[in-house]
């Protein structure tokens, strides 16, 4: 039954991240679990399933799912639309701004200056503050977007004048390719930055409160690097 083993796999997930955290010095809930549904179809009842299991955080990688999902949740009544929150993970097109802003709770991957100028302006324009994470390049893979770890601080710098964003934090996902080794030091690096920018002091309208990092395979190491929250698709859906 899907309801039952999704409640299993949720169960499972939430004691390796309690494991992990304890691991690192912190509180078995201090991490939030934002369940990734992306390749899963909105009406084959794995949101249902997710949410008698506990879950209240959502997320997809595009922002056409993202608005599909939402508004069949809110056609069917699956349940009340205060009580879940909404993330986009994935990259976020300057055409698609518009729609997505009012949906989401956060956007994890602001990549560049020109998408955070974008979004801010639309922001303004829709008289809403919108919360978001700045995404970083931690490894290689050309892939990967983001800001350059080096470039952060410049980035903030300009960003603080941006005053309908909220950054809470940064995003970052390891190399495809890493070995086990190789990606804790990429989640290390993203840890390291968030330290060193409250350090050097933050202006008001960004925090390093969020460090989203770890997806099924490496979330246990991204815990204990000091994530905050974690990505999980495959490991409670399927």
């Amino acid at each position: 039954m899907l309801t039952r083993r999704i409640a299993e796999n949720v169960r499972l997930v939430r004691d390796r991240i309690g494991v992990a955290a304890v691991k690192s010095g912190r509180s078995k809930d201090s991490v939030l679990l934002v369940a990734v549904t992306k390749y899963n179809p909105a009406a084959d009842g794995t949101l249902e399933a997710l949410y008698a299991a506990g879950c209240r955080d959502f997320a997809e990688a595009r922002p056409q799912h993202l608005i599909e999902k939402m508004t069949f949740c809110s056609d069917y009544n699956l349940f009340p639309a205060d009580s879940v929150h909404w993330h986009l993970v994935g990259q976020l097109q300057r055409n698609k701004i518009r729609k997505v802003l009012p949906l989401n709770s956060l956007i994890h991957s602001v990549s560049d200056l020109r998408l955070a100028e974008a979004m801010n302006r639309i922001a303004g324009e829709l008289e809403l503050q919108c919360r978001c994470l700045l995404e970083v390049a931690i490894s290689d893979d050309e892939t990967k977007q983001g800001f350059a770890v080096q470039d952060l601080s410049a980035a903030v710098d300009k960003i603080a004048v941006l005053p309908h964003l909220q950054v809470a934090g940064l995003m970052g996902m390891a190399g495809l390719e890493a070995d086990a080794g190789e990606t804790r030091r990429q989640f290390s690096s993203l840890r390291l930055a968030a330290e060193k920018l409250k350090a050097d002091g933050l202006p008001p309208n960004v925090s390093m409160e969020t460090l989203s990092m770890g997806m099924s395979g490496d979330f246990e190491t991204a815990v204990e690097e000091g994530a905050t929250l974690v990505r999980i698709g495959s490991l409670l859906v399927e």
